[in-house]
């Protein structure tokens, strides 16, 4: 039986999930994300389609394999479907899926660990785009920091491209994740938009973690004094930044450069 009505709990549930009131799900959105957390082992919990979206072979095939999975897949209609997305074109199937939970001893995991730590990053596309140019990269895990975006928000995991299901996540205060990042042995670099270091002029090699500060003012103060490295991307005038994504691309593809060279 079709779900029609938007009165029915199960839009509740989907709609707190979007607004991150649910701690301990994660809402996904569309054909890829579910598949990707499938694909991943992540624990799905519910999943919602559309009649319209099933007649896509894709759909079914991916409705299939949830049902392999145990995970109870029921039919909504088109307004439901509206009322349960949060994007504007949903593709007509959504699901609902168990948070990822990460020691932060996967993020630092082997002799190499490179982990980017993300501070206030309030822009949850950004924050996705970072995951995913971090998982793209080889880097080992990314910490989300200070006053940054949920990572496993709907918005975040868009951006992320499915990256966030898959590359070791964990958020904690800035000071906690720099202390854990030492821990590890790790050195601490900080992105600063001038004064630092050129970028290419610096050694990247061995166990790192690559500090990036969010949109507006960048990494605090009191953050940067904490880093053994302050690095710096050369740029022409009149330009004085770079987005906070662009920035952890360039720094971790050079990281990945020095290390296979």
């Amino acid at each position: 039986m079709v779900i029609t009505s938007r009165q029915n709990p199960l839009v509740a549930r989907y709609r707190a999930a979007a607004r991150g009131r649910e701690s301990d799900a994660l809402l996904l959105d569309g054909v890829h994300l579910v598949a990707d957390a499938l694909d991943a082992g992540i624990t799905i919990q519910h999943a919602a389609v559309t009649p319209a979206a099933h007649e896509q072979e894709v759909v079914q095939n991916l409705v299939a394999a949830l049902g392999r999975a145990g995970v109870n897949v029921v039919p909504v209609s088109a307004t439901v479907m509206d009322a349960i997305s949060p994007v504007r074109s949903s593709t007509g199937i959504v699901a609902l899926a168990e948070r990822p939970r990460h020691s932060t001893e996967r993020l630092f995991d082997g002799d190499s660990a490179l982990v980017v730590i993300g501070v206030d990053v309030q822009d949850p596309g950004n924050l996705g785009a970072i995951v995913r140019v971090a998982e793209a990269s080889g880097a080992t895990g990314m910490l989300a920091a200070g006053a940054s975006a949920d990572p496993f928000g709907w918005k975040a995991l868009r951006g992320s491209m499915g990256s966030a299901l898959r590359l070791p996540l964990a958020i904690a205060p800035p000071e906690a994740a720099i202390a854990e990042a030492r821990h590890h042995r790790c050195r601490i670099v900080a992105t600063t938009p001038r004064d630092g270091r050129s970028l290419f002029d610096t050694s990247l090699t061995g166990p790192l973690a690559i500090l990036i500060g969010g949109e507006g003012q960048g990494l605090p103060r009191s953050v940067v004094a904490e880093a053994d490295e302050h690095v710096t991307i050369p740029m022409e005038p009149p330009v004085e930044s770079l987005n906070a994504a662009v920035t952890a691309a360039l720094i971790l593809y050079e990281v990945r450069r020095q290390r296979r060279g």
